[in-house]
């Protein structure tokens, strides 16, 4: 069995590493899980949606001739990691993830460390404030729970409907940003606390700069748990990986 990659993108390393394999003429597919409207151009053949949970990633292994898969999806795509856990299981495909270092409080920052989102949201209980929600679009309505503050939420692309927060402002980015905007953004929008998932890396890591900068408070959401797997912090560990596991017929 020939080597074939199948990629689980979206985060700015997977986009490296997309880069990195295709100048090895290695075969591989990328794979969006398409919840952006407009994904960033890959150099490799590339798809876009869900599988269909479990079976169908199992099945897409199967009828591809998949011989390792990586997971560089974001660190907070739980279930997306667990379905590949389990894919790589059932069909015997090699896997690895190409992971970010998570964020480590630093001399300057004032973080408060909450387990999930319900944390994060009880966290905000208290007077209005104007709140950083750097958090995507995914669970930016659950704060209406606190509605006695102003949000500001940071979107790669316009919500369809608008958001379900009373007071709100939407700014429509795409990062990776920079330090030095992050600042202008807060100070723009007079922020008074900032919310978000310890992502890691350096892609999102201008957020949590700006803010020590600033002397703002940051709640930090901590990572889910991730099953046990192959690790691997840069993208040419990742190549080195694939070539110490050859391609088997296990499975497809």
């Amino acid at each position: 069995m020939t080597q074939n990659l199948l990629i689980l993108g979206g985060t700015t390393e997977a986009s490296a590493l997309a880069k990195l394999v295709a100048a090895t003429g290695l075969k591989a597919t990328f794979s969006y899980a398409g919840r952006v409207a407009n994904p960033k151009v890959q150099p490799l053949p590339t798809r876009e949606g869900g599988f269909g949970g479990v079976e169908g990633l199992v099945q897409y292994i199967r009828d591809h001739n998949i011989s390792h898969v990586i997971d560089a999806t974001h660190p907070f795509a739980a279930q997306m990691s667990w379905n590949a856990f389990e894919a790589s299981k059932q069909t015997g495909v090699a896997l690895a993830a190409l992971t970010r270092p998570a964020w480590q409080p630093v001399a300057g920052d004032n973080w408060q460390v909450v387990p999930d989102m319900a944390g994060a949201i009880a966290a905000l209980e208290g007077p209005s404030q104007r709140v950083m929600l750097a958090l995507g679009r995914l669970h930016m309505n659950d704060f209406a729970a606190q509605p006695q503050h102003h949000y500001v939420l940071r979107l790669v692309d316009a919500p369809e409907d608008a958001p379900a927060l009373p007071k709100h402002t939407v700014v429509v980015a795409r990062g990776p940003f920079d330090v030095e905007g992050d600042i202008a953004l807060f100070k723009e929008h007079d922020v008074d606390v900032v919310v978000c998932k310890n992502a890691g890396g350096t892609g999102a890591a201008a957020k949590i700069h700006a803010a020590r900068a600033l002397g703002l408070p940051v709640i930090m959401i901590d990572r889910p748990k991730l099953p046990a797997r192959v690790d691997c912090a840069t993208p040419e560990a990742v190549l080195k990986w694939v070539n110490a596991h050859p391609a088997t017929d296990r499975g497809v």
